[in-house]
């Protein structure tokens, strides 16, 4: 005889589950699909990241990993919404660190704290950001693009206000007395073909998107970012190395894998796992190749050393702008 509970009994029920502990409810994750909120739109590294890190996740935990593309507001809108989901594991963001950084400064107001809404699961290194002129500027290092552009009109073309090329440009105004003018673009493609062209004289932005431009012979890249040198382009010294010695220089940009804040720990730690093994995956060795990044996924105790150590120049460097808050 098939007997069928009451209201009281799946009253009880209900109960029960509500007083079982995290531990018990991270042991029967994942029982479900699993989604992914990207903050940027589709063909985009965060999309990417998320896509090929997602189907690993997938693959290994044997549910569906949906991702979902949520982009608007330099990543504020997919952040509310992640914001706001349940803290069960079953929703993730893929983000960057404009999103979880740069925003603090960048808008009057947010409709998420990036420090207290989210647990950090993974970090991913978007490599190296080189500064390229076109061909014919008389120029291979950044002290001789300074001494051409000292008595010209120069521009300096960017793929956003408050981004890293944006820092790149005004902190290169500063450190040589220069006052070339910082041309925003929304993205990269028609930045770099107006460096190819020679409608602007130079840009930074990332090895992907460059590449084209730079295996046409159209732009020549002067310099890369960061302390070390890029595997890709392993001729081209860092600012630091050409004298400057700014923070500016030195920062990384990321994209970053998070859950809403209150997820179970043991949750937040296997998904981090998670990520690191899928990192060492041909799919994803293979991305970084053709996007010149030198390392794969780090863990979430990485990911939080990133912001406690490099959010503060981040949040300095943004400053130094004087971009009004949106």
């Amino acid at each position: 005889m098939l007997i069928r509970p009451g209201p009281r009994d799946i009253l009880r029920l209900g109960a029960a589950t509500a007083l079982l502990p995290a531990p018990a409810i991270a042991e029967a994750w994942p029982a479900k699909p699993i989604r992914i909120v990207v903050t940027y739109p589709p063909g985009g590294l965060t999309d990417v990241y998320a896509r090929a890190y997602g189907d690993y996740v997938s693959q290994k935990v044997g549910q569906p990993v949906v991702v979902e593309n949520k982009a608007g507001a330099a990543g504020a809108i997919g952040a509310e919404i992640v914001k706001g989901a349940p803290a069960d594991g079953y929703t993730l963001m893929f983000t960057n660190s404009t999103t979880m950084m740069q925003n603090k400064v960048l808008f009057k107001k947010l409709p998420y704290d990036p420090d207290k809404d989210f647990a950090l699961v993974a970090w991913f290194n978007t490599g190296h950001l080189p500064t390229a002129v076109n061909k014919d500027v008389p120029a291979k290092t950044v002290a001789e693009f300074a001494a051409w552009a000292k008595d010209r009109k120069v521009s300096l073309a960017t793929y956003g206000a408050g981004s890293y090329a944006h820092v790149v440009a005004e902190t290169l105004n500063r450190h040589y007395g220069l006052k070339m003018e910082a041309v925003h673009y929304r993205g990269e493609a028609l930045m770099w073909q107006d460096v190819a062209s020679g409608a602007v004289q130079s840009a930074s932005g990332s090895y992907a998107a460059m590449l084209p431009s730079l295996q046409s012979g159209a732009v020549r890249v002067i310099a890369v970012p960061t302390m070390v040198r890029m595997k890709k382009l392993p001729e081209v010294p860092t600012f630091y190395e050409q004298g400057l010695h700014e923070k500016a220089f030195q920062v990384r940009g990321w994209v970053g894998c998070a859950a809403p804040a209150g997820t179970p720990d043991e949750v937040v730690q296997k998904l981090s796992d998670l990520m690191v093994e899928g990192g060492r995956t041909e799919r994803v060795q293979k991305i970084n190749e053709t996007f010149g990044i030198d390392e794969a996924a780090r863990d979430r105790a990485y990911f939080k050393k990133v912001i406690d150590d490099e959010g503060p120049v981040w949040l300095d460097v943004i400053r130094g702008l004087n971009i009004e808050p949106q």
